[in-house]
C-alpha cells in the first residue's frame, strides 16, 4: 500500500472515531426510544451523521484540490502546468463523490425527519417533497446540483482563472446546510449567520489546502517548498478567522458561559477549542521549524507533521459532524415576535440620541471595514517605509468612507433601517450614493498595484498579476462599461422595491446582507466610472463624466416620487410582523423614504462635480507641464499653440492684403 493510501486511510479512521465518540459523549448515539412514537432505525441513526461526514470531507478536498492548482502551485502565465492539471482532475472526481454524499444525505435526512425506516423513504413522493420543501433537503439539494455542476466544468479547466472561478463556486457549495442548521434557530441569528459562514469558509481553505498539502508531500510531488511556503501564509490568516468566527459562534449559541460544562454541546465545543488549539501549534512549529527544513532538501520532517496535523483536523471535522447533531442549549428569550425576527429588542421610540447610542455588531460588515481599513493601511504604510509617496487627500477619502460604512451597518441606524421604511432609505442613500464615492476617491487599487511586489517566479501569478489581470478581464470591460454600470445602478433600485425581492431581502439575514452589499457595489462601480482615479479598460472623457452624472440624477428623483405617490405599504408582510406601536404609519414613513430618496442625491452629486472639477483642473495642469517639459527637452514649442499662432498669422495677412 502506498504512502498516500496509508495516510488517508488514517485521516478516514481519525475522523470516524471522533464523530462516534462525540456522538456517545452527546448523547445522540443511543437515544432514548419512546415506545409508539416512530423512529427511523440504528441504520439511520448512524447513516446520516457518516454521510454528512463523507460530504463534508469530500467538500473539504474539492475545494482543497481546486486552492493547489490556483493558488499554491505556479502557473505560467495563467496557464495550469501538469501537476495542478492533475489536481483539477481529481478535484472533478471529488464533487462527484460530494455530490453522491449529499445526495445520500437527502435520502438519510428524509427517512429521520418523518421517523421511517430507509426502504420506506422510496415509497411514493415523500423524498421529493423533502428534496424540495424543507429548508434541509432544499440546502442538500442545491450542493448535489452544484457539485456536478463543478465536477463537469472542472473537466475542461487548464487555466488559473477558470479554476479560481470554480474554487469560489465550491466555496459557496459548502454554505447552504450549515446556515440551515442549528444557525437558523439561533436567537441572535443574524450574528450566528455571518459567524458560521466566515468560520466555514476559512476552515474550508485551511483543512482542505492542508489535506492536499499533505499527499503533495507524502507523494514526493515536485514544488512542494513553492506550495508549503505559499500555504504557511495563508493558513495564518484562515487560523485567525476560524478562531475569531468559531467565538462569535459560540456567543450566538450559548445562553451561559457555564454552558461550556454543564452542557453536551458546550463539552464538544470545548472538545473542538482543545483541538484548534493543538492546530495552532502545529502550524506555528510548520512555520518555525520545518518550512526551513524544506527549503534545505528535508522533505521528511514536513511530511510527518503535515500527516499528523492532518489526522487532527480530520479528526476535528468528525468532533463538527458530531457538534451539528447535538442540539445547542435552550434560550430563555422573550416571547416577542419582533426579537424573533430581528434578533433583538424592538429599539424604543426614534431620536437623534438613540440613532447614536444604540449600536450593534453586524460582524459581516465589521468584519468587510476592518479588512478595508486593514488592508489599505498596511499598503500606505509599505510605501511610506519604501520612501513612496501617497496623497494624503486620498487616505482621508478612504477612511472617512469607511468611518460612514461603520456608521450606517453598526449604529443605531441599522437598528432602524430594519423596522422604519425612511431610516432604510437613508441607509440606502449612504451605502449607494456617499461611500462609494469616498471609497473609489482613495484609489485602492493604484495603491495595491504599487505596494504590492511581483510574483518572484516570472510568469507566475501573485496578488498583483491577479489584480492586472482582473482589471483586463473581459468581465470587467463589460460591467465598467458606463451604460452597464449605470443600468446597474439604476434598474436594480426599482427592481428591489417594486417587486417582492424587498421583503425577501429583509425576511431572512442572507437576503439582507446581500441587499447592503449590493448597494456598496452597484455605487462603487458607477461612481468608479465617473470619478475613479484608478486604472480602468476604459475611461470617459470628463464631459462624458458630467452627462452621465446628470443623466442618471434624475431617475433617482423620480424613484423616490414613485415612492411618494405609491399608496400600498411595500413589504407590509415584514413591518406588521414587528408590531411597531410609536411613530409614523407605514405608509408614512414609507412616502418619508420617497422624499429622502428624491431629495438625498443633491449631496452627492455635489460632491461628484468638485470631484470632477478638481480633476479636470489638475489633468489640464499635468498635460500643460507635459507640454513645457517637451518643449524644453526639443527646443519645439506648443503644437497646438504654435498652430494656433500660425493661424493668426494668416488672419491678420487677409485683413492686410497681403
Amino acid at each position: 500500500m502506498s504512502r498516500a493510501a496509508r495516510l488517508a486511510l488514517a485521516a478516514t479512521a481519525a475522523a470516524v472515531a471522533a464523530l462516534v465518540l462525540g456522538m456517545i459523549a452527546g448523547g445522540t448515539a443511543f437515544p432514548r426510544i419512546i415506545p409508539g412514537l416512530p423512529d427511523s432505525g440504528a441504520v439511520v441513526r448512524w447513516g446520516l451523521p457518516v454521510a454528512k461526514l463523507l460530504m463534508d470531507v469530500t467538500g473539504l478536498l474539492t475545494v482543497g484540490l481546486l486552492l493547489m492548482a490556483t493558488a499554491l502551485l505556479p502557473s505560467d502565465k495563467g496557464v495550469l502546468g501538469s501537476s495542478a492539471l492533475q489536481y483539477v482532475k481529481a478535484a472533478s472526481w471529488s464533487a462527484l463523490a460530494w455530490a453522491g454524499a449529499a445526495f445520500l444525505s437527502i435520502v438519510l435526512g428524509a427517512a429521520e425527519s418523518i421517523g421511517r425506516t430507509l426502504p420506506q423513504v422510496f415509497d411514493g413522493p415523500l423524498l421529493t417533497s423533502y428534496a424540495t420543501q424543507t429548508t434541509q433537503g432544499v440546502a442538500l439539494t442545491l450542493v448535489v446540483l452544484f457539485a456536478v455542476a463543478i465536477a463537469l466544468f472542472s473537466r475542461g479547466a487548464i487555466t488559473a482563472g477558470a479554476t479560481a472561478g470554480l474554487l469560489v463556486f465550491a466555496l459557496v457549495t459548502m454554505l447552504p446546510p450549515p446556515l440551515t442548521g442549528h444557525t437558523s434557530s439561533s436567537p441572535n441569528h443574524d450574528l450566528a449567520t455571518s459567524s458560521v459562514a466566515l468560520h466555514l469558509l476559512a476552515l474550508a481553505l485551511w483543512v482542505g489546502g492542508l489535506v492536499v498539502l499533505a499527499g503533495h508531500a507524502v507523494r514526493r510531488a515536485p514544488q512542494l517548498d513553492v506550495a508549503a511556503a505559499r500555504f504557511s501564509r495563508m493558513a495564518f490568516w484562515c487560523y485567525a478567522g476560524v478562531g475569531l468566527s468559531g467565538v462569535f459562534a459560540l456567543v450566538a449559541r450559548l445562553g451561559a458561559v457555564s454552558d461550556l460544562w454543564t452542557d453536551e454541546y458546550g463539552l464538544l465545543a470545548v472538545a473542538k477549542i482543545v483541538a484548534f488549539v493543538l492546530l495552532g501549534y502545529v502550524g506555528y512549529w510548520h512555520r518555525q521549524r520545518t518550512l526551513a527544513r524544506l527549503r534545505a532538501g528535508e522533505r521528511g520532517a514536513f511530511t510527518r507533521l503535515a500527516g499528523g496535523e492532518t489526522l487532527l483536523m480530520l479528526a476535528t471535522v468528525g468532533l463538527a459532524v458530531a457538534l451539528s447533531r447535538t442540539p445547542p442549549p435552550e434560550f430563555s428569550v422573550p416571547a416577542d415576535r419582533a426579537y424573533e425576527l430581528l434578533g433583538f429588542p424592538l429599539p424604543p421610540p426614534l431620536t437623534l440620541g438613540n440613532v447614536f447610542a444604540l449600536w450593534w455588531l453586524d460582524l459581516f460588515f465589521a468584519l468587510v471595514a476592518a479588512v478595508l481599513a486593514g488592508l489599505y493601511a498596511a499598503g500606505v504604510v509599505r510605501l511610506r517605509r519604501r520612501g513612496d509617496a501617497w496623497p494624503w487627500g486620498r487616505t482621508a477619502s478612504w477612511f472617512a468612507g469607511v468611518a460612514l460604512l461603520v456608521f450606517a451597518t453598526q449604529s443605531g441606524l441599522a437598528r432602524y433601517a430594519k423596522v422604519m421604511f425612511d431610516m432604510h432609505m437613508i441607509e440606502h442613500m449612504t451605502l449607494a450614493m456617499v461611500v462609494p464615492i469616498f471609497l473609489v476617491l482613495g484609489g485602492p487599487v493604484t495603491l495595491a498595484l504599487r505596494a504590492l511586489k511581483p510574483a518572484a517566479r516570472k510568469g507566475d501569478r501573485g496578488p498583483r498579476e491577479w489584480i492586472t489581470t482582473i482589471l483586463h478581464s473581459g468581465f470587467t470591460r463589460v460591467v465598467t462599461h458606463p451604460v452597464v454600470a449605470t443600468a446597474v445602478f439604476i434598474a436594480s433600485t426599482y427592481a428591489l422595491y417594486f417587486t417582492p425581492l424587498f421583503e425577501s431581502a429583509m425576511t431572512e439575514h442572507l437576503g439582507h446582507i446581500w441587499m447592503t452589499l449590493h448597494f456598496l457595489l452597484s455605487g462603487c462601480l458607477f461612481f468608479w466610472v465617473i470619478v475613479g482615479v484608478d486604472p480602468g479598460p476604459s475611461r470617459l472623457p470628463y464631459v462624458g463624466r458630467l452627462l452621465m452624472l446628470f443623466v442618471t440624477m434624475p431617475f433617482h428623483a423620480f424613484f423616490g416620487i414613485a415612492l411618494m405617490m405609491t399608496g400600498s405599504v411595500i413589504a407590509s408582510g415584514w413591518y406588521e410582523q414587528l408590531g411597531r406601536t410609536w411613530g409614523d404609519t407605514l405608509l408614512q414613513t414609507q412616502q418619508d423614504g420617497g422624499a429622502i430618496a428624491w431629495g438625498f442625491g443633491e449631496i452627492p452629486t455635489l460632491i461628484v462635480l468638485l470631484a470632477i472639477a478638481f480633476q479636470w483642473y489638475r489633468d489640464d495642469d499635468r498635460q500643460a507641464r507635459r507640454a513645457d517639459r517637451h518643449a524644453a527637452r526639443t527646443g519645439a514649442g506648443d503644437p497646438q499653440l504654435d498652430s494656433y499662432n500660425a493661424y493668426l498669422a494668416r488672419l491678420n495677412k487677409a485683413d492686410r492684403g497681403e
